[in-house]
């Protein structure tokens, strides 16, 4: 590229950065390097006029201006790059003190308040489960979503509420990434210099380690109140989802809380109270136009007339399903293309992004769960929080059936977590039930042990553990209490929005298995959407949103790229090879581009063969496709990544391609990466510290990538 003034290119790199300000779906993706890169080639490409170049000039100026006289000298550098929600908090300068979490606190006499940074729910969940445990201390407490306040009012907690405690429970999303929820605050942290003297705070934070960045958000979050003078109560607490996050999280609590109540001087014997926090009322003859029938918040959301841009996790868009076939030619499972319609949303998406979809529970199983508890499913109920100053009036959108509650509202299909079981109990008439419940839910490590081997390691979910202690039943309203909400499922998109800029394109394998108990589980998901095919007499609509991710193509078409993504890990590969098929048709020559696919049977579950076969044909990439079970010596795609190591090499190592790897966290992409560490050493003549440390380099500037689940 020809070299320009710095000065010029810096003022169209403020200009492209003003003009994304102005589309909060863009922002999130403008990172430091893609702006770099896209504000020299606008330079050098003569996007603007000399009048135009004069006017970003001088607003660059007044940027610079600001950031120096406003903001003063800082060395801090992010740690991490913040995704903000598409739609955060708007803070006035008039808000009322009264609507703080500390004009709640005061208000409702609490003395702890548990923050949560939750994407999937279970830092919401253990944050909800924290703040019943400081009741039982003689602590009255509350939780808050930290995207719900000014979280600048920490700094004021100490002077206003001289006994507090703030617990943040903080899960990490993505490459290291805050939730959603906590990216504001996360940012605040990052930005400010908040003086947090006499703040006195607990962490417990939440990963998994087949993750690169395990628990990098909880970490820093601890870290940084620390430098900020905060006073830490007990050591940072850290679950891994990997293993057994919810041994983790108890063995935590359970030995924070006697440091806590010795920080009081409370007694840490602790009472048994009632756990219970919503009152039920069962409606005789309920309004039909205020009865929620699986709406995520706004009753009647849903309805064409009432759907409001712009949509995200809490407002999602109904998509009409307009293609849903079957990938799989044979073999005994199935996998899913469909394509969902985004017309007129104004959703905007990117190659590499995720689309979540918000699935219904099995109706079989609801109407088990409903006939075990002796319940009418249609019987409309109410929930009411029992603390009048509650954020949280509900745990679900309330009135509803009990049909709706556990189709659309309450997590019925995951394995039910100790303190729920401990609830049980008390509505369990035989004495070997009880004590069996009471061993689960033991912290011993014959109790614990029990746990694992009973629930976990069984897959058992709420109907099979009524179905096995038959004495043993709770009352229905309070089992939807007790459960966790049912989560949206995100998907890596199959599509790219240059190709398809009306609907986004799904790829998803549908989850069922045999457990040990001989009982069949099915994805909630996945087993949901299979169902919903559409034909000339029947349309389906599913709530989904876009999230924004950082799995990005590299600006110039030109640049080299590998990308490894066996199973329906091929799903982003699908829209970057779309972006580099326009790329070729425009510019005529494209950099390299290298694809390692893999599957069990070429004859079976090969997807999407014609038309990659098609991309190879046309010289846009080189195909190397793994058939793990088609010989007898099982062949996966590092092994093939190992025989092309000079390949390899000569692309990423001497040509700076880049690399990206999609699907499983725990096994695949950990085989891959060691794989490219040893032909870093190989074919880079690298030790085996230089070689790890040259992969680690390539993941900091973004050449290489990793979209994984575990």
């Amino acid at each position: 590229m020809e070299s320009h003034s710095p000065h010029l290119v810096a003022a169209v790199k403020a200009r492209l950065i003003w003009e994304a300000g102005e589309e909060d779906s863009i922002v999130p993706q403008m990172d430091g390097e893609f702006v770099d890169n896209v504000a020299a080639e606008a330079v050098e490409e003569g996007w603007f006029s000399t009048m135009d170049t004069i006017l970003i000039g001088a607003l660059v100026a007044v940027i610079a201006w600001y950031y120096f006289k406003g903001r003063g000298d800082s060395d801090d550098v992010p740690p991490a790059n913040i995704h903000i929600s598409s739609s955060p908090l708007m803070r006035t300068s008039d808000r009322s003190d009264d609507d703080s979490f500390i004009g709640k606190m005061k208000k409702s006499g609490s003395k702890v308040v548990v923050f949560y940074g939750s994407q999937t729910g279970t830092a919401e969940e253990f944050a909800g489960r924290l703040a019943k445990d400081a009741t039982r201390y003689g602590l009255k407490s509350m939780v808050a979503d930290p995207e719900e306040f000014d979280m600048n009012d920490i700094a004021q907690l100490p002077a206003e509420i001289e006994d507090h405690l703030a617990i943040f429970c903080m899960a990490t999303y993505g490459e290291g990434d805050p939730t959603d929820n906590a990216a504001e605050f996360y940012q605040m942290l990052i930005d400010q210099e908040l003086d947090l003297a006499n703040l006195n705070y607990c962490v417990f934070a939440l990963g998994n380690k087949t993750y690169e960045h395990y628990n990098a958000t909880g970490r820093y979050v601890n870290k940084r109140l620390e430098e900020l003078g905060a006073n830490c109560i007990y050591p940072i607490g850290e679950g891994d989802d990997d293993a057994n996050m919810e041994d983790d999280f108890i063995t935590w609590k359970d030995e924070m809380w006697p440091k806590v109540c010795e920080f009081f001087g409370l007694d840490a014997a602790g009472q048994d109270i009632n756990m219970r926090q919503y009152s039920l009322t069962e409606l005789t003859d309920p309004d039909p136009s205020k009865i929620f029938t699986g709406e995520i918040t706004r009753l009647k959301a849903h309805l064409p007339e009432k759907q409001r841009p712009p949509f995200d996790v809490k407002n999602p868009f109904m998509s009409q399903i307009l293609v849903n076939r079957e990938l799989h030619k044979g073999g005994n499972r199935n996998c899913l293309h469909i394509e969902l319609d985004i017309t007129d949303s104004k959703i905007r998406y990117d190659a590499g992004d995720h689309v979540a979809v918000y699935p219904c529970n099995n109706s079989d199983l609801v109407e088990g769960l409903c006939s075990m508890m002796g319940k009418d499913p249609e019987k409309v109920f109410l929930l009411t929080n029992l603390d009048e100053y509650s954020s949280k009036k509900s745990p679900f959108p309330c009135p509803c059936s009990y049909r709706t509650a556990l189709s659309y509202y309450v997590d019925i299909t995951s394995p039910p977590r100790t303190h729920v079981l401990k609830e049980f109990i008390q509505y369990t008439t035989e004495e070997k039930d009880k004590a069996h419940l009471t061993l689960l839910t033991s912290t011993t490590e014959e109790g614990r042990a029990a746990y694992q081997d009973w629930i976990v390691k069984s897959a058992r979910t709420i109907s099979h553990v009524l179905q096995d202690l038959p004495s043993c039943r709770p009352p229905l309203d309070y089992v939807c209490e007790l459960l966790p909400r049912l989560q949206a499922r995100y998907y890596s998109i199959s599509s790219s929005p240059k190709a398809h800029p009306t609907c986004v394109h799904v790829t998803a394998v549908v989850l069922q298995y045999q457990t040990s108990t001989q009982r069949i589980n099915k994805g909630v998901a996945t087993n949901w959407l299979m169902a919903q095919k559409p034909t000339e007499d029947k349309q389906y609509k599913v709530p989904i949103f876009v999230r924004k991710s950082q799995f990005r193509l590299p600006i110039k078409s030109t640049v080299p790229v590998v990308m490894i993504g066996p199973g329906t890990g091929i799903a982003p590969f699908r829209g970057f090879l779309q972006e580099r098929e326009l790329a070729f048709k425009r510019d005529g020559s494209i950099g390299k581009t290298l694809l390692y696919f893999g599957c069990r049977h070429k004859d079976q579950d090969y997807i999407y063969q014609e038309e990659l076969e098609q991309y190879e044909a046309s010289g846009l990439v080189t195909l190397r496709v793994a058939f793990s079970r088609d010989q007898p010596q099982k062949v996966y795609v590092q092994h093939l990544l190992a025989q092309d190591a000079t390949l390899f090499w000569d692309l990423v190592g001497k040509q700076k391609g880049h690399v990206y790897v999609c699907g499983d966290a725990k096994n695949m992409a950990r085989e891959v990466q060691a794989t490219i560490i040893d032909i870093c050493k190989t074919e880079g003549s690298m030790t085996q510290q230089q070689a790890e440390d040259y992969v680690k380099t390539m993941i900091q500037k973004k050449r290489y990538s990793s979209d994984v689940w575990s």
